[in-house]
C-alpha cells in the first residue's frame, strides 16, 4: 500500500478535483448515473442501463473496498436480485470456502438447515453478517416454485477452509474403505486445512497425495459429491504447500490462490452459465500486478475477454468492520479484535474525493464509456488514481492514510460509489 495524506474539509469540496481538469469533472457528471439507494427489494428503474451494458457479459464481478461495509453488501444483494430476475444470471460465486458452499447451495434450493448456520460455516468472520444472511434468504425465496434448471445457485471459490470436504471424504472412506482411514487421518487430513503457505514443500507431496486420492475414488466409482469434495482438497493442498515467499512471485501461495479461485469460477460458469462473482476489489482487478502477482480478475480477463465485467465498489465517509492489527512485530500481532473503524471522506487527490466532487450521492459509472471520452479524460484515466483498499485486517493507527494505486480502465469496467457507509452487522453470538 502507498501512503498519502488525507484531508476532510467540506468547505473545499469544489477543490477536490484539480482546477485544470474541469473536463474530467464534467465527464464524470455526464457519464455516471445516480443510484436510487443500496437496499434490496425496492424499485429497480435506476439499474435499467445495465441491460445494455451487460448484453454480452457472462461474468459480473462485484467488488468491495472493505470486507466489513454494510452498504457494500446491501448493494451487491440489490444488484444480484436485478441480475438474476432481469438478466438471467444463475449462480452467485463468492470469495468464501469452496468446501462449505455446497451446504449454502442446498439451502437456497430449498434444502434443510437455516441461513445463519450455513452462512456462518463459510469459514470467515467477514461473511457472518445479517446482510449476507438476508441475501441467502432472498435466494431461497427466489427459488421457491422454480424448476431446478431455473434456480439461482451458490458456490464458493476460495480453496481455504476445507473441513467440510475432509468430513465428506472421511465419511465415505469409513464406510467403503476403512483400511485407508488411518493413512488418510495421519496424512491428508492432518495437513490440508493448515492454511496458505503453512507447509511449504517444493516437491508438492501433499498435492500428489490428494490427486492420488481423487484417482482412487474415481476408480472405485465414488459418488459425485465425494469426488467433488476430493478435488477441492487438491486445490486446498496447493495453497498449503506453496510458499509465502519465492523469487518468482507467481509461485507464491498468494498468486496460486488467485488462479485457483479463477479455476473455480470457470468450473461454476461451465459452457453457458452466467455468474455473479462476489470478491474484494483487489481480487477482481483485471490487470493490476502487485509485486509480480496477477489477481483473479486478470485470469478471468484472459479467459473471457470483454465477457468479464468488473465493478469496483468505493465509498466516501462512514465506518467499516475489520480486524485491527496489534502493535508488533511479535507473534499474534495480527490477532487483534474485529471492531468498527472510522473513515473520513477521501482526500483532495483520492479517487473517492474526485468522485464525490463530481457526484456527491450514490452513483454508478461505466468505465467502458471512456472509449469515447475527451482527450483530457483519457489522459486522466491513464494516470494511476489512489483509492482505498482494506482487507480483513487494518493497521491499528495508520489505516486511514492507506491508499492503493489503480489504473481505472485497465483494471475495472465500472465503479459504484456509496457516499455514506456503516459497519456490517455481525450475527448474534457469532462475533469473531
Amino acid at each position: 500500500m502507498l501512503l498519502i495524506q488525507e484531508f476532510d474539509r467540506p468547505a473545499r469540496l469544489d477543490r477536490l478535483l484539480p482546477v485544470d481538469e474541469p473536463g474530467v469533472r464534467t465527464w464524470l457528471q455526464q457519464t455516471a448515473w445516480p443510484l436510487a439507494g443500496v437496499e434490496p427489494g425496492g424499485p429497480t428503474g435506476d439499474l435499467a442501463p445495465l441491460k445494455d451494458l451487460l448484453e454480452d457479459v457472462r461474468l459480473v464481478g462485484l467488488g468491495e473496498a472493505t470486507h466489513g461495509t454494510r452498504e457494500f453488501f446491501q448493494l451487491k444483494h440489490r444488484l444480484l436480485e436485478y441480475l438474476v430476475t432481469e438478466l438471467g444470471y444463475d449462480v452467485l460465486a463468492m470469495e468464501a470456502s469452496e468446501s462449505a458452499a455446497p451446504a449454502v447451495d442446498a439451502y437456497v434450493r430449498g434444502g434443510p438447515g437455516d441461513a445463519a448456520t450455513v452462512v456462518s460455516d463459510l469459514g470467515f468472520w467477514t461473511w457472518r453478517t445479517e446482510e449476507v444472511v438476508a441475501m441467502v434468504e432472498w435466494m431461497r425465496s427466489c427459488n421457491e416454485g422454480r424448476p431446478a434448471g431455473q434456480q439461482v445457485g451458490f458456490a464458493g471459490v476460495d480453496p481455504q477452509k476445507c473441513s467440510a470436504s475432509l468430513a465428506r471424504v472421511r465419511d465415505h472412506l469409513a464406510e467403503h474403505a476403512p483400511e485407508r482411514l488411518e493413512l488418510f487421518d495421519s496424512g491428508i487430513a492432518a495437513e490440508v486445512d493448515a492454511g496458505p503457505g503453512a507447509k511449504p514443500d517444493p516437491t508438492r507431496m501433499l498435492v500428489r497425495e490428494t490427486e492420488a486420492l481423487v484417482g482412487y475414488l474415481d476408480q472405485h466409482e465414488a459418488p459425485a459429491d465425494v469426488l467433488a469434495a476430493a478435488r477441492r482438497l487438491v486445490r486446498a493442498a496447493e495453497v498449503v504447500c506453496t510458499a509465502r515467499e519465492h523469487k518468482d512471485p507467481a509461485k507464491t501461495t498468494f498468486a496460486v490462490r488467485d488462479w485457483l479461485m479463477a479455476d473455480a469460477v470457470s468450473d461454476v460458469a461451465g459452457d453457458n452459465g452466467k455468474v455473479v462473482l462476489w470478491a474484494h476489489n483487489g481480487h477482481l482487478a483485471a490487470s493490476r500486478q502487485t509485486a509480480g502477482l496477477w489477481p483473479l480478475g486478470k485470469h478471468l480477463r484472459d479467459r473471457y475477454g470483454s465477457a468479464y465485467y468488473a465493478v469496483a465498489l468505493l465509498c466516501g465517509s462512514g465506518a467499516f468492520r475489520a480486524r485491527r492489527m496489534l502493535p508488533g512485530p511479535w507473534p499474534g500481532a495480527m490477532d487483534g479484535p474485529v471492531i468498527s473503524n472510522k473513515l473520513d471522506r477521501g482526500g483532495f487527490n483520492s479517487l473517492e474525493g474526485q468522485l464525490a466532487a463530481a457526484n456527491p450521492g450514490d452513483h454508478f459509472l461505466d468505465l467502458r464509456a471512456a472509449a469515447n471520452a475527451p482527450v483530457e479524460v483519457k489522459k486522466w484515466l491513464e494516470e494511476p488514481q489512489m483509492f482505498r483498499s482494506f482487507g480483513a485486517y487494518v493497521q491499528r493507527w495508520t489505516y486511514r492514510y492507506q491508499f492503493a494505486p489503480t489504473h481505472l480502465t485497465e483494471e475495472y469496467d465500472a465503479l459504484a460509489y456509496v457516499a455514506t457507509t456503516s459497519p456490517s452487522r455481525p450475527l448474534p453470538d457469532r462475533v469473531a
